[in-house]
């Protein structure tokens, strides 16, 4: 069931970036939701064109260090169009081995702020035969329509610096959590080679929004992604970030010369 976001706070004036722009919470929550109505059925495709594909091997890394169970229950936020709930499924299939048909399976809510990301998802589900075991659900990191203390596992990936108020976000994520529940963020960082960074902000500003014009047809939207990685705090920010929410033992892993960071905690 795909349900519609809730209004609650769109007129929240407090001042936030949208990339390279100022603006306010709520706008920035409009915005992004239209960057995301835009570019939802290349979404996909743009990911594989624009990473050369390494966004797989970042999601499958943190699947390995995820470790996905059966019965587990995770809630994937921006995970509209079903990347990380279809890795966890098979993962948590594949880790209990021959005993997979005697254990309750893994199940996964797909949470998003746009609709148009979700019927992606649940379109790319039929697609491979999963009919049960996955819930569709819009609505904003900062207000969860789920209920506290009820998942295993909460995963964001490459959602976060779209989040109008990251520390609303955060204690959010706390709140749905279960005792012992695990986080964990996959989310574009600072590369850390001094050349890299370079080649990097040129492949950033120049050709990522040349490709969206030509492939999603909205380099806008493209330009938008690329300012929003820059204005993302660095990694150890970020994870000071998620202690200040209360979580423990957070722990950083830097992919591909600092492109990408996997931030994992759990709430304690």
């Amino acid at each position: 069931m795909i349900d519609e976001p809730a209004g609650r706070h769109a007129g929240d004036e407090r001042p936030a970036d949208f990339g390279f722009t100022s603006t306010t919470v709520g706008q920035k929550r409009r915005m992004v939701r239209g960057v995301f109505d835009s570019v939802a059925r290349r979404y996909d495709l743009m990911n594989d064109l624009l990473s050369g594909g390494v966004h797989r091997l970042w999601k499958d890394a943190m699947m390995d260090w995820l470790a996905p169970r059966p019965g587990q229950h995770l809630l994937d936020v921006a995970g509209g169009t079903g990347d990380i709930a279809f890795r966890f499924i098979d993962r948590a299939r594949r880790n209990a081995g021959s005993a997979a048909a005697q254990l309750p399976p893994a199940r996964v809510t797909v949470c998003d702020l746009t609709p148009a990301m979700l019927e992606v998802g649940r379109d790319r589900a039929v697609d491979r035969g999963i009919l049960d075991g996955i819930d569709w659900v819009a609505g904003n990191a900062e207000v969860l329509p789920v209920r506290s203390a009820s998942v295993d596992v909460y995963t964001i990936a490459f959602g976060i610096r779209n989040v109008a108020d990251i520390p609303a976000a955060l204690a959010e994520a706390r709140r749905v959590l279960k005792p012992g529940g695990r986080f964990m963020c996959l989310e574009f960082s600072q590369v850390q080679a001094p050349v890299l960074d370079r080649l990097y902000d040129l492949y950033s500003f120049k050709v990522l929004p040349q490709v969206g014009r030509v492939v999603a047809r909205d380099a806008a939207s493209y330009r938008y992604l690329a300012e929003s990685i820059r204005k993302f705090p660095s990694a150890d920010r970020f994870a000071g970030m998620i202690a200040d929410a209360g979580f423990r033992q957070v722990k950083v892993r830097l992919l591909s010369g600092g492109i990408a960071a996997l931030h994992s905690a759990w709430n304690v």
